[in-house]
């Protein structure tokens, strides 16, 4: 890591393993990173694999954040792919003060907001909330017209169970 470079080292906990004699592994665990590393490592070792893998998770939820204008340009490729071009929103963005709603869309003015909670799930479960607000642009609640729209994405049902995990989870905490 290049000296100029400074990370914030005070929620990373390095965990070494006698089973792990090679693989370095790093992980989210709520606010702190997790890197297990070989028992044998030395502290020079654990530096230097600590920052080799805070950076490679920093740049994969860099690439599963995408910005405001890719965010539209996401919806406007959906909109053609699953809603024939029928759905076009105005704007679409990000939203930091949805604390139970994941996505919305307001009419007329066709403005798509995502939860900023979805930033860093898997791009699959944002589609489908991209793609659940679209079809709300032609179809107002959610009666069978809206779910038949929504039926062309075949991981809709994949998507809301996953949504709904993560929800029962944040409203029964351990």
């Amino acid at each position: 890591m290049p000296a100029s470079v400074h990370r914030d080292l005070s929620n990373v906990e390095v965990r070494r393993s006698r089973r792990r004699t090679a693989t370095v592994n790093a992980y989210r665990d709520g606010e702190s990173t997790v890197v297990s590393i070989p028992d044998g490592f030395s502290e020079e070792e654990e530096r230097e694999w600590v920052a080799i893998m805070l950076e490679k998770l920093e740049q994969k939820e860099a690439r599963r954040r995408p910005t405001d204008d890719e965010l539209m340009a996401r919806a406007l490729e959906l909109n053609t792919r699953y809603l024939g071009g029928h759905a076009v929103p105005m704007d679409v963005r990000w939203s930091d003060n949805q604390e139970r709603r994941w996505g919305s869309c307001t009419m007329p003015d066709r403005a798509i907001r995502l939860s900023s909670r979805l930033l860093g799930l898997p791009e699959w479960v944002t589609d489908y909330v991209l793609l659940h607000e679209l079809a709300h642009i032609l179809v107002q609640g959610h009666g069978q017209e809206f779910w038949d729209l929504l039926s062309a994405y075949d991981k809709t049902d994949r998507a809301r169970g996953f949504l709904e995990g993560i929800t029962f989870a944040d409203e029964n905490p351990a």
